[in-house]
């Protein structure tokens, strides 16, 4: 845990913020702590860093315009409050930012928005196209229409997708706490925050404890998947408390606040990302321990010999986890040549074999490794 800062000149950047940082249960949207935010954004903005703003907020705030006294529980009583509270919180953001000359765009997405190639890269241009209009883009998760299964699930995750989208050079979660701790610092005294994390490893993720709020999806778990998302598109992220006075022109001037997160060395491309963390696996192959060593040391493809079981009901060109057959743990992803039905049939196969067991033979690869992404 070791790693230093290494930020370099940022000029693409993403911010996440928390409902608990932006919204109150009583009152819904606090304008004191949404100003604060804007001029710390504009303040940064101003520095030519464009800057992209992830905020959660929405269900709070509708929870409070309907006087709810708890988060709902049914998605089309949590998506009525999204519907009544998104209104709300972007006008609340268009007036704070307006003070400081600033134009704000609301842009809405699901996971089905990001899984989809052809939607995720219309997603990509969009945003650009914002930016380039001198515009900040505010995103939220679709509420009002994801469903369980088209939903990222959190705005921690929905931060790293869009990170790695717009290849921004900072990924920032601003939260309530300072950053990552050895232990919980409302209850542990001897708690102590770490300034830097090279890896996220089974070490770091003994680290977390549960910290949602009444008003929150997701604590620190989340963000830990955030920042294995960002690290692996090679963009790295801090973590910091959204309460410190500019916190983020102070993060920019290289200030060593909250909870660094390094980067992986080999970032991955724009495609080999989409693969890894905008699609949800549709299937899962587990393969022996000689497909583990060509895949993750060899840079080979995966071929039917070395798949040992076959689990979903998965198409052609879809994204399937690869697994290890040892501890069942996934270890890469990737588009899949077969469709479930025809890799039961050649699992196992040597690629001589794939002909006679099918009738035909398209591929001979069951993931090329130019489709193929070591987590």
């Amino acid at each position: 845990m070791g790693a230093r800062r290494q930020l370099g000149r940022i000029r693409r950047l993403v911010v996440k913020v928390g409902s608990g940082l932006i919204t109150t249960p009583e009152a819904g949207p606090d304008r004191r702590r949404i100003a604060a935010l804007a001029a710390d954004l504009a303040a940064v903005r101003a520095d030519k860093v464009d800057t992209v703003l992830v905020s959660s907020g929405a269900i709070a705030t509708g929870m409070a315009r309907l006087a709810l006294p708890r988060r709902p529980r049914s998605m089309p009583e949590t998506q009525a409050a999204a519907a009544v509270g998104q209104s709300a919180l972007m006008r609340h953001y268009e007036t704070a930012f307006k003070r400081h000359g600033v134009s704000v765009g609301q842009v809405l997405l699901t996971a089905q928005d990001i899984g989809d190639r052809a939607r995720y890269l219309n997603a990509r241009n969009t945003l650009l196209a914002l930016l380039g209009f001198g515009v900040l883009p505010i995103v939220n998760e679709n509420d009002t229409v994801a469903t369980e299964e088209i939903k990222v699930g959190d705005n921690d995750n929905l931060s790293a997708l869009v990170a790695s989208l717009i290849e921004a050079d900072l990924l920032v979660l601003l939260t309530d706490v300072e950053g990552l701790y050895t232990a919980n610092p409302a209850t542990n005294p001897d708690a102590r925050k770490l300034d830097t994390v090279e890896a996220i490893t089974e070490d770091v993720t003994r680290l977390v404890w549960a910290g949602a709020g009444a008003g929150s999806v997701g604590g620190m778990a989340t963000k830990l998947q955030a920042a294995q998302k960002a690290a692996t598109a090679g963009v790295p992220m801090i973590i910091a408390s959204g309460r410190t006075e500019h916190v983020l022109a102070r993060l920019l001037h290289g200030e060593p606040l909250g909870t660094y997160f390094a980067p992986r060395a080999d970032r991955l491309g724009a495609r080999k990302r989409w693969i890894a963390f905008a699609v949800a696996p549709q299937g899962r192959l587990t393969v022996d321990a000689g497909a583990v060593r060509a895949l993750t040391l060899g840079g080979k493809s995966l071929l039917p010999s070395g798949v040992v079981k076959v689990e979903g009901d998965f198409a052609a060109g879809e994204v399937v986890a690869v697994c290890d057959e040892v501890d069942g743990r996934e270890f890469a992803r990737g588009l899949v040549n077969f469709d479930a039905p025809e890799l039961l049939r050649i699992r196992g196969a040597k690629t001589r074999e794939i002909e006679p067991r099918l009738g035909y033979k398209s591929f001979e690869e069951v993931i090329h490794r130019d489709n193929l992404v070591i987590l």
